[in-house]
């Protein structure tokens, strides 16, 4: 057993990840498949699912993004031929989903953890209303300890519908969870000026700080069969993730413990973020420019706006708009001043029904228990300061 197998906790959280407090992994079907079996590579996963263990007991939130299932149900199903027809890559995802998930939760029972699978569309990540609450689960399994393990819902995408590989999967997997540093395990460890593997002149780029037409231009094609992705890709998330304030890094994912290894030196790019996830979430904000509807605030609510608080039911006196849950709507004080802007918990119906009321009436009156707050301060933005603000 090498040394990195006992890596402490200590050392996952120093270095490079001394800041992470909510981490994304995603890994691909050619470091997780053995390509000769179609089986999983179970000590390399046990390896990587120790880091993992070891990240979570420092206290940092991890969720992995796993390519595999295809890979894994094509050899179950007898798919041995080259090309797959799409009913075909469908019927194996199906069946390569639950094996890949049966090894996550082996793999992450060892340490006690708890493991929870969750398939998403391009629509979860664009659909306002699907983002929302694909983002609540997501936050909800983190808060109660969970693992997410997150795949590409394959079993129904169509060529038309697809992230089409999981390097930008995983940078918006990021950004809906508001993730500081997402992980790429690759098979290169980071980005060269040019393609390693033809020009031995080629130099490695410890540290991106923004991704210019130069930095593009150095981006090769992918080579592996198992795989979907390559440095290209990996560039295309790099911008999402930078865009949502979160860092990112590729790593070499063959040997064991790549976390591990990262943390003590091991080599790697990383592409510097723009913002913090919260900053870059509330730029977003501020920028939207299609307001659906409106919120009029009472004086005492305005106040706990600018002191950095929620905007309850309580403090609504009118709303106006056709707007639904999840939609930008803007904030006015009393005297119909704009105040702020934010992303509304509860569609404008329900918006009105709740208006004035306790938010331990909220069930009561709407019939089902939603968010206590009708704009969470997260997703909040002030723009000005009338209508009652100090």
């Amino acid at each position: 057993m090498d040394a990195l197998s006992n890596a402490s906790t200590l050392t996952l959280v120093e270095g490079p990840l001394a800041h992470a407090r909510r981490l994304v992994v995603k890994i691909g079907s050619a470091l997780l498949v053995e390509e000769a079996s179609g089986t999983v590579r179970r000590a390399w996963l046990d390896a990587l699912m120790d880091d993992v263990a070891a990240l979570r007991a420092a206290g940092v939130e991890v969720l992995i993004v796993s390519s595999g299932a295809i890979a894994l149900g094509r050899r179950h199903l007898g798919l041995r031929h080259t090309r797959l027809k799409l009913e075909e890559k469908q019927a194996a995802a199906a069946t390569g989903q639950i094996i890949l998930a049966h090894a996550y939760q082996e793999s992450l029972a060892r340490h006690g953890l708890t493991v929870a699978q969750i398939l998403l569309s391009p629509e979860d990540t664009e659909r306002r209303r699907r983002h929302l609450n694909a983002r609540a689960t997501l936050n909800t399994l983190l808060a109660l300890g969970a693992v997410p393990v997150i795949n590409e819902n394959d079993t129904v995408a169509t060529a038309e519908i697809r992230f089409g590989d999981n390097d930008r999967l995983g940078a918006r997997v990021a950004q809906m969870a508001s993730a500081d540093t997402l992980i790429l395990l690759s098979d290169i460890d980071g980005l060269y000026s040019a393609d390693p593997r033809r020009d031995p002149a080629a130099r490695h780029i410890p540290t991106v700080e923004r991704i210019t037409a130069e930095i593009e231009a150095m981006a090769g094609s992918a080579t592996s069969d198992t795989g979907s992705g390559g440095m290209v890709t990996k560039l295309a998330a790099a911008k999402i993730a930078a865009a949502a304030g979160c860092r990112m890094a590729i790593v070499n994912g063959h040997e064991t413990h790549p976390i591990a290894r990262l943390t003590m030196g091991g080599r790697c790019t990383w592409f510097a973020a723009d913002a913090n996830p919260l900053t870059a979430r509330k730029r977003w904000i501020a920028s939207s420019v299609d307001p659906k509807g409106r919120l009029t605030l009472d004086a005492g609510a305005a106040r706990a706006l600018a002191s950095g608080k929620s905007l309850l039911p309580a403090g609504v006196t009118m709303a106006d708009g056709g707007f639904e849950r999840g939609d930008l709507v803007t904030l006015h004080g009393p005297d119909g001043g704009e105040l702020g802007r934010g992303l509304v918990a509860y569609g404008v119906d329900d918006a009105r029904r709740i208006a004035g009321r306790k938010s331990r009436e909220i069930e009561a009156v709407l019939g089902y228990r939603g968010r206590d707050e009708i704009v969470h301060r997260d997703d909040l933005v002030l723009t000005g300061t009338a209508g009652g603000n100090p």
